[in-house]
């Protein structure tokens, strides 16, 4: 890849950002949040994409955000008011402008023309206020040579004509810190001034302080331009439109006095020719004073520099131009970052893993050997394995990413899918800044966007059935992260109609998935959307009715070691609870063993563990055994018996029973053989390797090299309460 092609990748990326940005700001518009500062961000994100398209050539991008960027401006001065139609508009326009940039990029085919032009045209009227700007008639269309003259009504003669426009332009121009920090660039500026015609340009560095004194984030340099053309003053300040605000700015016709507080020094301008480009280079040299003053040589576009945000440029003045040093605030560093491939994370991340089991492994042989744990060799191994759970812990932090990536693709798709059906939607979100692997993040995007989907088309009435139920016109649907027992859970709900207990099962039964005298309850029937093929749309469309459904979001969920749960108020809504783990790659966790069999139960959902009194024990119903803990009754679960490792119960008096809670707060007895000690794990998928299996979350590699399985707890809790084993063999 060429370093033009390079730059263009790292533009793409950055317009996600500015595009996320984009996103977030305009729902703060959206729920009332029209301060100034809001308004200046959303304009800020529109014109960094807009100013790194234009170094690319990409001219519909270019065109689309400017006149996005027009009417954002208008709301920034404040003279147009920033209200909800204007709000929904600027939530479209940015859906435009996001498929726009994914077809600059090559993402999709084409933008859809029509309703790219239908955004402009609305986005324009609203910046006219509410009328057509007003069509540009060419100068070889006008073949009367009319000149518009004022005329006295009361004296019935014509006055003197109308004044031309000026036939030149003094702009005297000094950046403030703020417009760099912006994403301006002086350099820019001149350019296009220097498109209006030619141009003399002077610099002026008298307030430049120091080297010693210099503070990089404000602005030192000025300039003085002699544009030499005839246009009018507003042609001259359209190039300045988005800076002015972050500048010292005076335009004065050429022959009047120039403005008091800015000297220059003529040091040999430089005229150029109207229409060519500044050259930057020549110009940096010449504030270096490694270049003599001599005009400035056409230069071609300068994609490189107008791909990213520049800071001001700073350089050492020659010792003959001592400048005061002048006092500045003390500021706080800026973070810095750097862009990595995610393959290299993901091979940093494996080899981390590779570490944690060898590290394990030599432990293991340290203890077999028989050393005294005070010897050097063990001490030397101790701190070795904490040197790895810090390295550890260090890669997992770069691997950490806020669910802010996947819930800021949301708002759009609700509009979209709101639009289709005719609904009023509002989606809350919340706990976006909730950190998760991201690779859990990346594979969380499409069963959060399907369920969406299914909670906006299936579950939320029509504003009139809403109505005729005593709700409000507009449906709710929020979307929320958490964390929970070493666990993120998502939540999505709607205060809708709710599940529709008897049409599903009598759709379940129509199928033929279950028995017509089948007995369910609520809950087993709720489950039923999730059965493969399963679907409750009458017919179908662009959203639902395919029966490709809710079983294909249980698969992606149980592939990241996750599930789901339901929980549903007939005319109050629904509620969809996905739990996953934090992380695919490490485990903290409790080893055990269960009828010679070694499990991991995740320490993250251990309460308590301790030996089983037979005071304390007692049985429900003569049969389900639950244990007193702190006064109160849990239910015991016999790990062993449960996965078929063995088909007897064992007395719980010679047994360890840990104490576990479930995501949703519920304590359970995990009746164990032995516990052997506490350790760090590095996941291995089993349904991946192996095959999916009820109560086992995943597997690991122990340091004498035996797999272990990790245990799922809330699934061997549910199976002990429905009473039903798990045919869970081991493989020879």
């Amino acid at each position: 890849m060429d370093a033009f092609e390079a730059i263009k990748v790292t533009f793409f990326q950055e317009c996600d950002e500015l595009l996320a940005e984009l996103e977030s700001k305009l729902m703060l518009l959206e729920q009332g949040q029209t301060d100034l500062e809001t308004i200046n961000a959303v304009f800020r994100a529109v014109h960094s994409v807009k100013g790194g398209a234009g170094a690319f050539g990409l001219e519909a991008l270019v065109r689309f955000a400017h006149v996005f960027e027009t009417l954002m401006d208008e709301l920034r001065a404040g003279r147009k008011p920033c209200d909800p139609v204007t709000i929904k508009t600027l939530l479209r326009a940015s859906d435009v402008l996001a498929d726009h940039v994914q077809a600059a990029q090559g993402l999709v085919p084409e933008v859809d023309e029509a309703r790219s032009a239908g955004l402009v045209a609305e986005m324009e009227l609203l910046t006219h206020g509410g009328e057509a700007p007003a069509p540009v008639v060419e100068e070889d269309e006008d073949d009367f040579g009319f000149t518009p003259m004022a005329f006295d009504m009361a004296l019935d003669e014509p006055l003197a004509p109308l004044p031309e426009p000026a036939s030149g332009w003094r702009i005297e121009l000094r950046p403030h810190g703020r417009m760099y920090a912006s994403a301006n660039e002086t350099g820019l500026l001149l350019r296009e001034l220097g498109r209006l015609g030619p141009t003399i340009v002077v610099l002026d560095d008298s307030q430049l302080p120091a080297l010693d004194a210099l503070a990089v984030e404000e602005g030192w340099l000025a300039w003085t331009v002699e544009l030499h053309a005839a246009v009018d003053e507003a042609t001259v300040r359209e190039v300045f439109d988005f800076v002015e605000a972050d500048c010292d700015l005076t335009i004065t016709p050429l022959g009047a006095p120039a403005a008091a507080d800015f000297v220059f020094e003529e040091e040999g301008p430089a005229v150029l020719p109207a229409g060519d480009e500044l050259d930057i280079a020549a110009l940096l040299a010449r504030v270096q004073g490694d270049a003599a003053a001599e005009p400035l040589a056409p230069l071609a576009p300068l994609s490189a520099l107008e791909a990213a945000p520049a800071a001001p440029v700073t350089t050492p003045m020659p010792a003959s131009t001592p400048a005061p040093a002048v006092a500045s605030a003390p500021t706080a560093p800026a973070p810095v970052t750097i862009r990595v491939d995610l393959d290299r994370v993901d091979r940093l991340i494996n080899a981390v893993g590779e570490l944690v089991i060898q590290q394990a492994m030599l432990s293991q042989r340290v203890l077999e050997s028989g050393l005294a744990r005070s010897s050097g060799i063990a001490l030397g191994l101790e701190d070795l394995e904490l040197l790895t759970r810090e390295i550890q812990d260090s890669v997992m932090a770069i691997r950490a990413q806020p669910v802010k990536s996947v819930f800021q693709r949301m708002p759009r798709l609700v509009r979209e899918v709101a639009d289709m059906t005719h609904k009023q939607v509002r989606l809350v979100t919340a706990g976006e800044d909730t950190e998760v692997d991201k690779t859990v993040v990346e594979r969380l995007a499409e069963p959060i966007t399907h369920m969406l989907r299914n909670a906006i088309d299936h579950g939320l009435e029509t504003p009139a059935e809403r109505l005729a139920a005593g709700k409000s016109p507009e449906g709710t649907v929020r979307l929320a992260a958490l964390h929970r027992s070493g666990r993120i859970v998502i939540e999505i709900s709607d205060d809708g109609r709710g599940i529709n207990r008897e049409r599903v099962r009598k759709i379940a039964v129509d199928k033929d998935l279950i028995a017509a005298d089948a007995v369910l309850s609520d809950e087993q029937v709720d489950n039923l959307i999730f059965l493969p093929g399963f679907s409750t749309a009458d017919a179908v469309s662009d959203i639902s009715g395919r029966g490709v459904g809710m079983d294909v979001v249980k698969r992606s969920i149980h592939a990241l070691g996750g599930r789901i749960s339901i929980s549903s108020a007939p005319g109050k809504g629904s509620t969809f609870t996905l739990s996953l783990p934090l992380t695919l790659a490490v485990l903290d966790g409790m080893v055990t063993t269960a009828a010679e069999q070694t499990l991991i139960a995740p320490l993250p959902a251990i309460v308590e563990s301790l030996t089983p009194q037979a005071a304390d024990l007692h049985h429900v119903g003569g049969l389900d055994p639950v244990i007193r803990f702190r006064d109160a009754y849990v239910p015991v679960v016999d790990v062993a018996l449960v996965m078929g490792f063995r088909d007897a119960p064992m007395d719980p008096t010679q047994g360890i029973a840990v104490i576990v809670e479930t995501e949703s707060g519920q304590r359970a007895a995990l009746l164990l053989d032995a516990i052997q000690g506490q350790r760090q794990v590095v996941i291995k998928s089993l349904e991946t390797n192996y095959q999916q299996v009820e109560g086992v979350a995943a597997a690991t590699i122990l340091g004498d090299g035996r797999v272990a399985l990790i245990l799922d707890v809330d699934t061997l809790v549910a199976i002990r309460r429905s009473g039903v084993r798990s045919d869970f063999k081991l493989a020879s």
